[in-house]
């Protein structure tokens, strides 16, 4: 039914161990990035259109999937805690600990929001865990707007590989555009706060 890897290798898992094997998919995803969502959870849904997995199945085991990865990043930040944080963050050129300290206090105004949204953007949807556990945002919060967030996402997907069929690897290639785009954006920013502060480091010299 499938080509080549990493479908290959998702297929596989279904074909072994059911809608569980996606849900394994889904947790390593969140993990190791590279591995897309967008190619799971479409495959997941066109699974459930053949009868290989069950339609539910397929969103509930995905779903805990999410909360698995998101929480094992989650632990990751609440080992580092904020004075590791802040130790490898200071051994980024350009960084300091006072950009480190508005990161906090940014979280800190809007930590829910960005837990729950960042859940439905590519590579964000990962990496938004790590300072969430940093920060030690309450579990049973972090759980809950994870659970939702993932849940709309997965369930997203799923019904457009479902509803797709044979043609699910459509919505990889809309969902490639956008995480290309968001992506873009994120380089973008950064490319600006860093340029930011090479201008300040530069004047901060010449007033010295």
């Amino acid at each position: 039914m499938i080509g080549n890897s990493p479908e290959q290798w998702v297929n596989s898992l279904m074909d072994t161990l059911g809608a569980p094997g996606a849900g394994i998919a889904i947790a390593l995803e969140n993990l190791f990035p590279p591995l897309p969502s967008e190619v799971i959870l479409p495959l997941a849904g066109f699974a459930a259109s053949t009868g290989q997995i069950g339609l539910i199945a397929a969103v509930l085991w995905t779903t805990a999937g999410s909360v698995v990865g998101a929480l094992a990043l989650y632990g990751l930040g609440a080992w580092l805690g904020r004075e590791r944080t802040i130790a490898l963050a200071s051994k980024v050129p350009l960084v300091k600990a006072s950009d480190i300290e508005k990161t906090e206090a940014w979280f800190q105004r809007h930590g829910a929001k960005a837990v729950f949204f960042g859940r439905m953007v590519p590579l964000f949807r990962s990496l938004i865990s790590v300072p969430a556990g940093v920060e030690r945002m309450p579990l049973p919060l972090f759980l809950g707007l994870t659970t939702l967030g993932s849940a709309i996402w997965n369930t997203a997907f799923i019904m457009a590989g479902y509803v797709l069929g044979e043609n699910w690897k459509e919505v990889s290639g809309y969902v490639s555009t956008y995480s290309k785009l968001v992506l873009g954006v994120a380089v973008l920013v950064v490319l600006a706060l860093v340029l930011r502060r090479v201008v300040r480091s530069r004047r901060e010299k010449r007033h010295d």
